[in-house]
């Protein structure tokens, strides 16, 4: 499984959709994604509630602790939304010790409430974890011993009865209502693969739930059965994480293909780097690199697996050569090349790939020293 954040507004967006279709709930919110090429009158054509009704903004940016940072704006017009967009779109601001531009917000309608409940799931190997609390909101942590959890095994059903004791102390008027719909999201967050999904907090809009701040995580390797559930997904990179141009285009070229091509710098003077073929074995080499006291000379982190073709593995190639070997200061360097059990990669055309990335760069480096 790997576990990718998105946007508020997508979170929002898929449960929206789906819940309805998996438990019959009308999700009545509403919500608009304000980027820097955003056209504010072009939007609220297209979304005419932006200039009927007072509205909250907030950056999406994959950061939690937005309130207390003093980066949500309640009960504006139009008008002062644009404005307060205008003066943060593409500053840099602090979180968790990580600096970054905000370039995304999420505008909602503003929804005065009284009442803040807590919902999260979490996925493992052997089920998911579901938390809930009457005590949601800004100071959730602080009341953590409010929180009710139960464990659902992989291989049980979300039934009422496994709900009960997360609603239990709940009055009787929304009880039933709350249960339903905790019920529901679980019905999303398996169909649609979410391996994290949390609202902090979900009220009641004239007795029905109104999610008003929300995160999740997607496992990305459904992707391929959940095409058309996801729609348009983004996985935007974690707040602060900027890739450099080799990143870049190994991202590009893992976009277009149906294998998996992945590379991180680590650390661009590193004297060890890695190629190799599987997501557990190329954890296990960077972790044994690591356990052996070098894990301040490790390069980078790198997986291809998925049967890429010699073409791919070639330019992939490529890339790491071209890292592993960039500002050299007369010590050595090293390239560890491997990989676990190949269940359908054509190892040959793997390693056709890298050989010849490896004679083109031994050329090059012939002619240079000529």
């Amino acid at each position: 499984m790997a576990r990718k954040k998105i946007r508020e507004y997508d979170s929002k967006r898929l449960l929206r959709e789906h819940l309805k279709r998996l438990a019959g709930i009308d999700l009545q919110i509403l919500s608009a994604q304000v980027t820097q090429s955003t056209d504010f009158t072009e939007l609220a054509n297209q979304e005419p509630w932006l200039s009927s009704m007072k509205l909250v903004v907030k950056p999406d940016m994959l950061f939690g602790k937005r309130g207390k940072s003093g980066l949500v704006a309640l009960n504006l017009d139009l008008a002062q939304v644009r404005q307060f967009v205008k003066e943060r779109l593409g500053v840099e601001v602090e979180m968790g010790g990580c600096k970054a531009p905000i370039t995304a917000f999420i505008v909602e309608p503003f929804v005065p409430h009284d009442q803040e409940y807590y919902l999260s799931i979490v996925s493992d190997r052997l089920g998911c974890t579901i938390s809930f609390s009457e005590c949601g909101g800004i100071e959730i942590e602080e009341n953590w011993d409010k929180v009710k959890t139960i464990f659902l095994p992989t291989e049980k059903q979300m039934t009422p009865d496994a709900c009960a004791p997360l609603i239990a102390t709940l009055p009787l008027e929304v009880r039933t209502k709350i249960g339903d719909f905790i019920r529901g999201v679980f019905s999303v967050f398996q169909d649609l693969d979410f391996s994290f999904l949390e609202m902090n907090p979900f009220t009641l809009v004239n007795g029905e739930p109104y999610p008003l701040d929300m995160r999740g995580e997607l496992d990305d390797t459904a992707a391929f059965k959940n095409f058309n559930k996801w729609g348009n997904i983004e996985f935007p990179l974690p707040f602060g994480r900027v890739l450099s141009p080799s990143e870049s285009f190994i991202h590009e070229l893992d976009e277009k293909t149906s294998a998996s091509l992945k590379f991180t710098v680590l650390n661009p003077k590193g004297r060890i780097w890695t190629m190799v073929a599987g997501g557990g074995a190329s954890v296990i080499y960077a972790d044994t690199v690591g356990d052996l006291g070098y894990a301040s000379e490790l390069g980078n982190y790198a997986e291809y697996s998925g049967a890429p073709n010699e073409e791919e593995v070639l330019q992939y190639a490529r890339v790491v050569l071209d890292c592993a070997t960039a500002d050299p200061d007369g010590r050595k360097r090293a390239l560890l090349i491997g990989g676990g059990i190949a269940n359908f990669t054509d190892v040959a055309a793997t390693f056709s790939g890298i050989i010849r990335a490896l004679r083109e760069k031994q050329a090059i480096e012939c002619i240079m020293a000529a």
